[in-house]
């Protein structure tokens, strides 16, 4: 074992084209470190429908420029047994640790493969991505991202042409195409032949976020805003400027691009922290409106002055805002959300007399819904323009709230009053999160198992009226790791995460509220409840 163990290292050592990795896995193999490399070598990092996601390193199991070489190579593969081996793969890059580099290997092997490529021209949010990819009619796009993640990760998101990222099969296709890649020396790698894009995609871009908003909306509220050591700062900026709002004020100590994430643990605005620094800033500025974009600039969080405090909006609670800010601007066509974000989205569009849809969790089953107005999930990800990006946008999901608080603050009123009258209508949908990060991966195994062979029948006193569990699909969902439950007046969705190593549980309770004085007394009720749920929960899956 040992010695197969270092075989193989130095098998990967001789094709290695990365001086980094190539040095990494040399002192590795030297010190024969045998716990590391096993760590390295036991398997192959799974191509999935998040593509490729994971620690930046040497080896099969870590990111790293001969796993994009082969990945790249498997897709312009799949892509030619599609009869789409002339067409243009157009690849975008954040500014992550390698993301040029592994953007470039992707332009390399698609124009060796036959393939046309064009690359972004400098890290841009991963939207514009998304975006280019049928603004310029291409077969495919990649985006080479991490989104949120931390700063030692990378990731290889895949788009086709429609837009929208990889749903099975193709992820398989692709998968299988990528494991029967022999060596790195039977891919051709130009160093020249692919095409760098100038600004005139980006302009394009711009220019459809101006459609997201109403013509003669006003364009006052004030802004906070954090790019999270990401991408999004120089659009967002150019976007709020052709649109005519104020500039926003800038969080500087994360304005910036930088790869090391300094000022936060995880960079991403929902974790614990995140925001300090930009509710540092509002308090400083007392703006509207705090506005914060993830890494790769997709997300869109929103935090509000609520009492003294700020205070981040819910995925959940901006994803109302929003439908109710389209409804009222006349918006036709269906509204969708995935099956773990609140049914409030539901009532609104019943309500408005539009078509609903629940998906799967992610936005790559969002964005395929007929006849898509606008789509979003709780973990901050929202569509509101999918003719323009058939994915989350957190560029013009922020010009949009930002012109719902500009029409609301010129009635003396704000988000939150919006979301007190939501409550009022359709009953007050309170919604939270039970997140466990694990070390092991068996954990998330073990809650999964103990609750198919265990099942609850009560959470908080409320008895469980409906148990799904959602491997055996339903009559409006393909397939999936997760179980559901439908209580009196709640509901509770549990599946482990597809991109961390995390199980998540979904926690929604509906309370009805008689009047606007009967609010308080609801909250109270609500969070009651959703702190019984999560206590049952944890006991019940032993975690």
């Amino acid at each position: 074992m040992h010695d197969d163990l270092i075989a193989r290292a130095q098998a990967w050592l001789a094709e290695d084209p990365d001086a980094d990795t190539r040095a990494e896995l040399a002192e590795l193999i030297d010190a024969k470190d045998t716990a590391e490399l096993a760590a390295r070598f036991s398997g192959t990092l799974q191509f999935g429908t998040a593509g490729l996601r994971g620690e930046i390193g040497a080896g099969p199991l870590r990111m790293n420029r001969t796993v994009v070489i082969r990945a790249a190579a498997g897709l312009a593969a799949y892509l030619k047994k599609q009869g789409r081996g002339g067409g243009l793969v157009v690849i975008g890059y954040d500014a992550r640790h390698k993301s040029e580099d592994f953007a470039r290997d992707t332009a390399a092997v698609m124009t060796g493969a036959g393939l046309r490529a064009a690359v972004l021209p400098r890290p841009l949010p991963t939207p514009v991505l998304a975006y280019a990819i049928r603004h310029l009619g291409a077969v495919a796009g990649v985006e080479v991202t991490a989104s949120h993640n931390p700063p030692r990760d990378n990731g290889y998101k895949v788009y086709l042409g429609d837009g929208s990222q990889i749903v099975p099969p193709a992820d398989a296709e692709i998968a299988a195409e990528i494991d029967a890649i022999g060596s790195l020396t039977t891919v051709p790698r130009p160093t020249t032949g692919w095409e760098t894009l100038d600004e005139s995609v980006l302009d394009a871009y711009l220019a459809r976020t101006d459609a997201v908003l109403a013509p003669d909306s006003p364009r006052t509220a004030r802004t906070v805003y954090t790019a999270m050591h990401g991408v999004g700062k120089d659009v967002l900026l150019a976007a709020f400027a052709r649109a005519g709002f104020p500039e926003p004020a800038l969080v500087a100590e994360q304005a910036e691009p930088d790869p090391d994430f300094p000022t936060v643990a995880f960079p991403n605005p929902e974790e614990p922290g995140a925001m300090d620094l930009a509710f540092a800033k509002a308090r400083a500025t007392e703006p509207d409106l705090v506005i914060a974009n993830d890494p790769d600039a997709d997300r869109c969080a929103v935090a509000v002055k609520d009492g003294e405090a700020w205070r981040m909006l819910r995925g959940d609670e901006v994803g109302a805002l929003l439908a109710a800010h389209l409804v009222r601007q006349g918006a036709t066509g269906t509204f969708a959300e995935s099956i773990v974000s609140s049914s409030l989205l539901g009532r609104i569009a019943e309500k408005a007399g539009l078509p609903y849809e629940e998906t799967l969790t992610g936005f790559k089953w969002i964005a395929r819904v007929d006849g898509l107005r606008y789509g979003y999930e709780e973990a901050l990800g929202y569509c509101v323009d999918p003719d323009g990006v058939r994915d989350k946008d957190g560029i013009t999901a922020a010009l949009l709230i930002t012109e719902l608080a500009s029409e609301l603050k010129e009635r003396g009123r704000t988000l939150l009053d919006l979301l007190d009258d939501l409550a009022v209508e359709h009953g007050l949908h309170a919604t939270d999160q039970l997140s466990v990060r694990v070390e092991d991966l068996s954990v998330i195994a073990d809650a999964m198992r103990r609750l198919r062979e265990q099942p609850p029948t009560e959470l908080a006193g409320l008895a469980i009226t409906r148990a799904e569990d959602l491997t055996r699909g339903t009559d409006r969902l393909p397939p999936t790791d997760g179980l559901r439950y439908a209580l009196d007046g709640a509901r509770v969705i549990v599946r482990p995460s597809g991109t961390e190593p995390k199980l998540k549980c979904y926690l929604e309770v509906v309370v009805p509220v008689a009047g606007h004085s009967a609010l308080p007394a609801a909250r109270a009720r609500a969070t009651e409840l959703l702190a019984a749920i999560k206590r049952d929960l944890s006991a019940a899956a032993g975690i």
